[in-house]
């Protein structure tokens, strides 16, 4: 029998059993177990668990990035028990991954309740940055580093700071962090602070931060607002640059606060006199004013007439005579011009304005000039198939039909004798000023001819008279006649050629045929319309009248025929 004082092989294997805790059989690796630091050793702690040899633990292990260790010889910590005995004796330990389990436990109970966890950056990889939970390392991507995008990431890597788990997978060892949901958190828990010191039509110093196309971003203090850029000048401001700068101190008025959005609109131009007050006395409609061009569009030009007060001239009021033009071609930007006032608006702030009517309209000067009956020269502009446009003095075209062009030929004719550019005198036969239009003749200037004015007086015709007229042309539309050998010109239109529809076709008569006709009345440029029609009817009243009616027992035709005998008697 064996004493126990020399034990067998069995017996010492038993006791070490005992010793370690079941540790022989492997039951302490993979385990998170207690032990004591006996000695550090350089950069490594000496840590006592239990085993029959100790273990050596890199001191950067016991800290966190670029954190101090703090670690003294007796000091009790966790270590992760990797294997038992190594091929130098040694038990092989891991503070990272005692540190590890414990902080995926923390983790997850902490990412449950939505809590913030402390960590540190410690290191750049693709899209982003490592940080180091206490142990665990989770992926901070680079858009969740901060409300705005960072340049220099630096002063914030290793120093220990809250962050917000956005997702984590303990079997994959995934953790994702976000530092931006932590200060947007702060952030609004501080400007609803702040906003609920803040009130509508409040007066505040602020701090130009930032300025954009649109408006300027004001800081009040911790938490900024919009400055829109209408909201800056009661007068045009193209761009917020041309009223301040980032870094300006500026004196703004609360104009909005949204709540929900806790957004806050701001303006300046609240804090001036508003210069559309009384604005329809001092600009009344009719008053001729002088301002500057500040803005050309399609549709018209913007005039400012003083600080805050801008009116429009529309394209059709830029211009008498220059119709379909862009106001560009007419106006430029920074120009001054004289306007009209033509209407004001001041509840919807509008003025409309006219640059045409600030000068005379060329038609009322032109027959102030040139009265009717007097001659003109120039260029023809324009041959159409019924006449000439002829250019006048002010910019303005008088017409000359071609009816009007030349005695004894047809207008198409009298037409082929001109061309566009050549120049011509002209006599004025009418100026209508509200229809815009001038009309001129030119075979009244021939020799003989009668003066403008006085045609139908010189021809001796009168409205009503029967007279025989001779036939100068045949056209689809009626014929153009001759009063006389050498009297006025007229038209007798198809209509007129006749009371049946079968005497109404021109086709029936021919050039030099002498027919009798009544003169209806005269153009505006005198000239006489003849009609046959009418002079039907007015005989067929006269012999009604004379003859009596058929009610009396005779007919229509005995009336006429005994009309007929008594006029050839």
């Amino acid at each position: 029998m064996a004493s126990t004082a020399n034990p067998t092989r069995d017996q010492f294997a038993a006791l070490l059993e005992e010793s370690l805790g079941g540790a022989a059989d492997g039951g302490f690796e993979g385990r998170v177990v207690k032990g004591t630091i006996t000695a550090i050793e350089g950069d490594k702690a000496v840590i006592d668990v239990g085993l029959k040899s100790e273990g050596r633990v890199a001191l950067r292990e016991f800290a966190m990035a670029g954190q101090p260790h703090g670690l003294s010889v007796g000091d009790e910590v966790e270590v992760f028990v990797d294997r038992v005995e190594n091929a130098d004796g040694e038990a092989v330990l891991s503070r990272d991954r005692a540190r590890r389990e414990a902080a995926w436990d923390k983790l997850e109970s902490e990412f449950g309740e939505g809590k913030r966890v402390d960590g540190v950056i410690f290191g750049r990889v693709k899209g982003g940055f490592t940080v180091d939970l206490d142990g665990a390392v989770a992926f901070l991507p680079g858009s969740q580093v901060d409300i705005r995008p960072v340049r220099d990431v630096q002063p914030l890597m290793d120093v220990p700071q809250p962050f917000q788990i956005l997702k984590m997978d303990r079997r994959r060892g995934n953790i994702v962090v976000s530092r931006r949901a932590v200060l947007e958190e702060t952030r609004a828990e501080q400007r609803s602070g702040l906003i609920s010191g803040l009130a509508e039509g409040q007066i505040l110093d602020g701090v130009v931060k930032n300025i954009t196309d649109y408006g300027a971003f004001v800081d009040l203090g911790g938490i900024d607002g919009l400055l829109h850029v209408t909201d800056m000048s009661y007068k045009r401001v193209n761009h917020p640059n041309e009223v301040i700068n980032i870094g300006d101190t500026v004196k703004v008025q609360i104009i909005r606060i949204n709540q929900d959005t806790q957004r806050i609109s701001l303006g300046m131009k609240q804090l001036e006199s508003d210069p559309w007050e009384g604005v329809a006395a001092k600009y009344p409609v009719g008053a001729k004013l002088r301002g500057v061009v500040t803005n050309i569009t399609e549709y018209g030009a913007f005039v400012e007439l003083e600080a805050g007060i801008e009116g429009l001239v529309h394209v059709s009021e830029m211009s008498w005579t220059k119709k379909n033009v862009h106001p560009g071609k007419i106006v430029s930007t920074s120009q001054e011009v004289d306007v009209m006032v033509l209407e004001v608006d001041s509840d919807k702030r509008r003025i409309s304005l006219g640059l045409k009517q600030a000068i005379q309209n060329p038609w009322e000067a032109f027959a102030e000039k040139h009265p009717v009956g007097s001659t003109v020269e120039g260029e023809v502009k324009n041959a159409t198939e019924f006449g000439l446009f002829i250019g006048l003095d002010g910019d303005v075209d008088g017409m000359v039909h071609m009816s009007d062009i030349a005695w004894g030929i047809s207008g198409e004719d009298a037409l082929a004798l001109h061309r566009k550019g050549e120049q011509v005198s002209a006599i004025v036969l009418d100026v209508d000023v509200e229809k815009e239009r001038i009309s001129l003749g030119m075979k009244q200037l021939e020799k003989g001819a009668p003066a403008a004015g006085v045609v139908a007086a010189s021809s001796g015709l009168k409205k009503n008279q029967v007279v025989t007229v001779t036939v100068l042309e045949v056209r689809d539309g009626g014929l153009e006649v001759q009063a006389g050998d050498d009297g006025a010109t007229g038209f007798i239109k198809r209509s007129d050629l006749g009371r049946d529809r079968d005497e109404q076709r021109p086709d029936r008569f021919q050039v030099g045929q002498k027919i009798d006709a009544m003169v209806t009345g005269f153009d505006r440029s005198k000239k006489p319309n003849f009609s046959i029609k009418a002079r039907q009817l007015h005989e067929e009243k006269e012999a009604v009248e004379q003859y009596g009616s058929s009610d009396a027992g005779a007919s229509l035709g005995d009336i006429l025929g005994a009309a007929l005998k008594a006029k050839k008697d």
